[in-house]
């Protein structure tokens, strides 16, 4: 507890809060030692002072899905303090009948949540007795599906009291993720990866999903977060509908090494908020 909460620390005193307070962020969920300092960026947005309930949506590594899951705990312990989770809104969520129960074995395999407990319990510290958490395992949607649970979401993503975090890495890169997309007129391998993932970061920061649906389609770019991504992205699109303003930067990209040959491989990482004007 001590070590990490030194570390977390240490990584958000060395960024800077301009997008608080962000309604919605997107961070990677990878280890610490990888990601730890770009997720900071994300979490530096946060205001624990008006934040009562957050969202986190995470993909399935490791079961195959095709709607979303909801957890069979009450409580997800950290190495800093236990988390609440929602059991009221978990309730709302599922009478829709749109979601399923992941069994304890698929919560405690999946790290795409688990990574981004004990980085809320430090963002939301000073206000630690009064929030709860609402844990989503987003599986692999179909653009309609992203589109149902988007206009579900959008109506709590419309309240100031609630944050979205969205748990993403960019793209896995080499032979062991079966990706190897190169466009060698960026230069080297790594700058290469760097122009595609951000060219998905500017269509996300569009706002569009349409766009970013074509993106994935066009470069098959290995966002582990997609579906997350596209479920917050249609959750904006109707807020938007109904004339709320909301803008989305990307503030830190990182990657987990500089690939230079073929046998080379990288996770890239981007954090983000989103906020409301």
């Amino acid at each position: 507890g001590p070590q990490l909460n030194a570390q977390l620390e240490g990584w958000l005193s060395q960024v800077q809060s301009t997008k608080r307070p962000a309604r919605a962020i997107i961070a990677p969920h990878a280890g610490y030692t990888y990601c730890g300092s770009c997720a900071a960026h994300a979490y530096k947005q946060v205001d624990p002072n008006i934040t009562r309930k957050v969202f986190i949506l995470g993909p399935s590594h490791h079961v195959p899905l095709s709607r979303c899951a909801l957890s069979s705990v009450d409580i997800c312990r950290t190495p800093l303090y236990d988390l609440r989770i929602d059991q009221k809104i978990y309730g709302e969520l599922w009478k829709t009948g749109m979601f399923e129960r992941m069994s304890l074995q698929t919560d405690e395999d999946e790290h795409s949540i688990e990574m981004h407990l004990p980085y809320t319990a430090k963002a939301m510290e000073s206000h630690k007795d009064e929030f709860t958490i609402i844990p989503v395992l987003v599986g692999a949607l179909s653009e309609s599906k992203e589109q149902e649970f988007g206009k579900l979401f959008s109506k709590y993503l419309a309240d100031p009291s609630n944050l979205f975090v969205v748990s993403s890495d960019f793209c896995h890169w080499g032979q062991r993720f079966r990706y190897s997309y190169y466009d060698e007129s960026q230069g080297e391998i790594y700058r290469s990866i760097e122009h595609l993932d951000k060219m998905g970061m500017s269509i996300i920061e569009q706002l569009d999903p349409v766009s970013f649906s074509n993106y994935l389609k066009k470069y098959h770019n290995t966002i582990c977060g997609r579906h997350p991504i596209g479920v917050l992205l249609n959750a904006i699109s109707e807020l938007q509908k109904n004339g709320m303003n909301m803008s989305f930067s990307f503030l830190n990209y990182a990657q987990s090494s500089q690939c230079r040959n073929w046998q080379d491989s990288s996770v890239s990482y981007a954090a983000g908020a989103l906020m409301v004007h």
